[in-house]
């Protein structure tokens, strides 16, 4: 009995030996160096933040595009970005004089929250239409930046916005603003201007007008094309808390383009001109933008308007140079601001 336990005893001692030298040659065998211990190290690390970078961009190529799906649907539900446009256009044409836009040429460019809106704009001179400008408009959402503009005008307009710029672009004056230029100027560009040209100028009336009496006091062969309309403002050239204002008006003649608001099917020039001025008050943050003034109190003269009438201070003309020498004569003339100037067209 005694043999049995001493030979279990011995048993279980060569096991535990056995199991020990088994672990020591595991342990010898698969036993890694420092640097060996380095490199798996620094392969695990270049394996987590490759994973990472793979799943961020995994990430973000399912969002980009859920992203830009809801700008698309931001612009598109409730017609937003076709409103953008219009105010935009619509802006121009009673804020800008002698311009106009072809506006099945808008093109709309919406990237991620923001919209670009891209046209051309052009002026009339002589019996021609001639590019003016290349205009890029950019919302972040519904928030518009000052336009970026390139001109293909010989007459560059002056760069930048604000109030010296407002005194530099300004070309037409009510009857009691004071002219800031001497006529006889502006009357010697006409008289060294070839006869073979047609020109583009900017009148200043000595008093207000009707709209339809100012067919009696240009020469035949001229064409008015733009409106400067007396809203209250125009004497002292400045709102209520001295910011410049700029004019404000609509084209003289009917734009027979489908797309132009001034088409004449339905209203008179002046009708569409009330419409857009009661569109722009609800979108005067946007029109402010767009246009060259930082002030354009609408609201203040569509209620002058309603109360007064429409009445004309100033107007853009074109035709021939020799036709444009004789406002000289005209006593209802007060002041005069030569504009572009291009070889003859006239028919």
């Amino acid at each position: 009995m005694t043999d049995n336990k001493n030979d279990k005893g011995k048993d279980e001692e060569l096991y535990k030996a056995y199991l020990m030298n088994s672990k020591q040659d595991f342990k010898e065998s698969h036993a890694l160096s420092e640097e060996e211990q380095r490199k798996i190290i620094k392969v695990g690390r270049n394996t987590a933040r490759n994973t990472t970078i793979m799943v961020s961009l995994a990430i973000l190529l399912l969002i980009m595009p859920v992203m830009t799906l809801m700008t698309y649907m931001y612009y598109g539900f409730g017609g937003k970005a076709d409103k953008l446009i219009e105010v935009v256009g619509k802006t121009l044409y009673v804020t800008e004089p002698n311009i106009s836009l072809e506006e099945m040429e808008i093109e709309s460019d919406i990237g991620l929250f923001s919209m670009h809106i891209l046209f051309d704009t052009y002026k009339r001179i002589g019996q021609e239409d001639y590019k003016a400008e290349n205009v890029d408009v950019y919302f972040g959402l519904d928030e518009p930046a000052q336009p970026k503009k390139t001109s293909f005008l010989e007459q560059v307009p002056p760069m930048g916005y604000g109030d010296e710029f407002l005194k530099e672009s300004q070309k037409m004056f009510h009857p009691e603003a004071e002219v800031p230029y001497h006529m006889n100027d502006e009357w010697s560009i006409l008289q060294q201007l070839p006869d073979g040209t047609v020109a583009e100028a900017y009148i200043s009336l000595s008093q207000l007008m009707k709209p339809d009496d100012l067919d009696n006091i240009f020469p035949k062969e001229t064409e008015i094309r733009w409106l400067a309309v007396d809203t209250g403002l125009e004497a002292k050239q400045v709102d209520g808390e001295g910011v410049p204002i700029t004019p404000i008006g609509y084209p003289a003649q009917i734009d027979t383009t489908t797309w132009s608001p001034f088409n004449g099917r339905e209203q008179t020039n002046e009708e569409v001109f009330m419409d857009i001025l009661s569109l722009l008050e609800k979108n005067e943050q946007t029109a402010e933008m767009v246009s060259t003034a930082k002030s354009l109190e609408i609201k203040e003269r569509r209620n002058y308007l309603k109360d007064n009438g429409i009445n004309i201070y100033g107007a853009v003309i074109t035709g021939p140079t020799p036709e444009l020498r004789k406002l000289e004569q005209v006593k209802e003339i007060r002041a005069i601001k030569v504009g572009e100037v291009k070889l003859w067209n006239w028919k």
